[in-house]
């Protein structure tokens, strides 16, 4: 892939707002949208690769997955010592019991699991748990299990169809989020199934659903477009607000907006983007 600094300064314009939020500033009341905004970012780009390399002839699983370990596992690791010492000399015996359990799981890949059957996101306590924020790593690596997979088989027997049938599991994962939302919202925050639109709308920019264009003065007006989305949900949304459901349509489309439009020449907001800054705050923010 060619690289763009705009998707790095884009992880930066994600982050800060859920670090904000998680600080506590209230200016940044749907700060937490950063999560769906990085969900857009890895579909985007894991389906490029594993796109590209399919139709070149060489894809494969192993490397794939060899791949994703090297990037997760040294931070993540790093991550978890570090929490469990300050932990063991900062924490209540509960809470670190509680700390030892959310660090099981997020090794196994399922803390989103185990964070929804203990409470709500925004309370406390565990809006107070260390690895509150490997939920969403556990959303993406239950859906890479799959994901691979399927694109496989697409490739092998329905080539043709590669696009309709990502459609259709978008639209299919979102209709279910909107379904249980009311019923369950605690588990359509923290669970896959209504969560998967989100890395596949990144998934259907990377195979062009709609062809990128190449007039410098359409992308900058979708890239403003897009940049005002997600600027209206940091700042306008709230815990209260019904999340995800169609509220995530602002963060999710607006980050899709952002990549698409930087596909060609850099427009003045991809090179806001892609200014060193961001970028070094974007490559961090792992």
């Amino acid at each position: 892939m060619t690289y763009r600094a705009d998707i790095d300064g884009l992880r930066a314009l994600a982050v800060v707002p859920v670090v904000a939020f998680h600080a506590g500033l209230p200016a940044v009341g749907g700060g937490y949208v950063g999560v769906d905004i990085f969900f857009v970012i890895s579909g985007y780009l894991i389906t490029s690769i594993i796109t590209s390399e399919i139709d070149a002839g060489h894809f494969s699983l192993a490397t794939f997955y060899q791949r994703r370990v090297r990037r997760i596992f040294p931070a993540l690791i790093t991550v978890l010592i570090f929490c469990s010492i300050a932990g063991y000399l900062l924490m209540t015996p509960d809470d670190y019991k509680m700390l030892g359990q959310s660090a099981v799981a997020t090794t196994l890949f399922v803390s989103n699991i185990f964070f929804w059957r203990q409470t709500n996101y925004f309370d406390a306590p565990v809006s107070e748990n260390p690895l509150l924020h490997t939920w969403s790593l556990a959303i993406e690596e239950q859906f890479y299990l799959f994901y691979p997979l399927l694109l496989m088989l697409v490739a092998r027997y329905w080539r043709n169809l590669r696009k309709p049938i990502i459609v259709i599991l978008c639209l299919l994962s979102f209709v279910l989020g909107l379904w249980l939302l009311a019923l369950k919202p605690s588990a359509t925050f923290y669970l896959g199934p209504t969560r998967f639109w989100e890395l596949l709308v990144g998934g259907l920019v990377a195979i062009s659903l709609i062809p990128t264009s190449a007039n410098k003065k359409a992308n900058l007006l979708v890239a403003s477009f897009g940049l005002a989305m997600i600027g209206y949900a940091v700042f306008y949304y709230t815990a209260a607000t019904r999340f995800p459901g169609a509220a995530a349509l602002l963060p999710v489309l607006g980050a899709a907006a952002l990549i698409w439009s930087g596909s060609g020449e850099a427009t003045a907001v991809h090179r806001l983007l892609g200014a060193r800054p961001v970028v070094a705050l974007g490559k961090a923010s792992y």
